[in-house]
This record gives C-alpha cells, structure tokens and sequence, in this order.
C-alpha cells in the first residue's frame, strides 16, 4: 500500500493562490492514477481533479477547471495542486488518494472507490 501525506494548506484570501503537496512512501511504483478530493463543512467529500500515470493525463471537476492544476514530480513521488484564484467556496478539507490498479473509465476516475490510499488531509481555507 501507499501512505500519503498532504501539506501546504492554510488562510488566504479570496483571489489568492496556494499549491497543495502529497508526498507518496511504499509500493509507489504500483500507483496508477492520484487524485485529489475536499470535503466542505456539512458536505460530502467530493472530486477536485485526478492525473492518469499511464499517459499523465488530467481532468478536472467542473468547479475549479482553469483555476486549479495538478501535477507531479516522480522522482520525488510528490502530486501538487496549485490552486489559483481561490473562492471562499474552495474552502475544505483536501485528500489525496492514490489508486492502484488502472482505471480506465474516466467517470470512474473521478469517483472515491477507484482509490485504496487516501492522506490524512490538509485544511484549506479561503476568507473574502
């Protein structure tokens, strides 16, 4: 299995920026795709964005598509998510999972169960 740490959440403004971290240790090199997640106050945790290893492909939820980016340094085993021109409605808690087995429906993908390694989270929180 994977083990996933997050960090660089905090406050900021609205219309400020902070880039995420996850650190992977373990079978890394049995992860497929890495996806990032949140979980607002009083809600469910839901997809932010998700990069398929196979051909590091990237989608996106809706929401934050154009203002967030995910990415990935390998030989680090680090994910980022730099999130830009953050809303106060970007304001959560934010996981990051790691699937290992390929995914090969991009619905799929973007939904909790298509991963087994999930970090701790890190809070973000985004003032007006």
């Amino acid at each position: 299995q994977v083990q996933l740490v997050e960090s660089g959440g905090g406050l900021v403004q609205a219309g400020g920026s902070l880039r995420l971290s996850c650190a992977a240790s373990g079978r890394t090199f049995d992860t497929y795709a890495v996806g990032w997640f949140r979980r607002a106050p009083g809600k469910e945790r839901e997809f932010v964005a998700t990069m398929d290893y196979s051909d590091s492909s990237t989608y996106y939820a809706d929401s934050v598509k154009g203002r967030f980016t995910i990415s990935r340094h390998a030989a680090k085993n680090t994910v980022y998510l730099q999130m830009n021109s953050l809303k106060p409605e970007d304001t959560a808690v934010y996981y990051c999972s790691a699937s290992g087995r390929r995914i090969w429906l991009v619905a799929t993908l973007k939904q909790e169960s298509a991963y087994d390694s999930w970090g701790q989270g890190t809070q973000v929180t985004v003032s007006s």
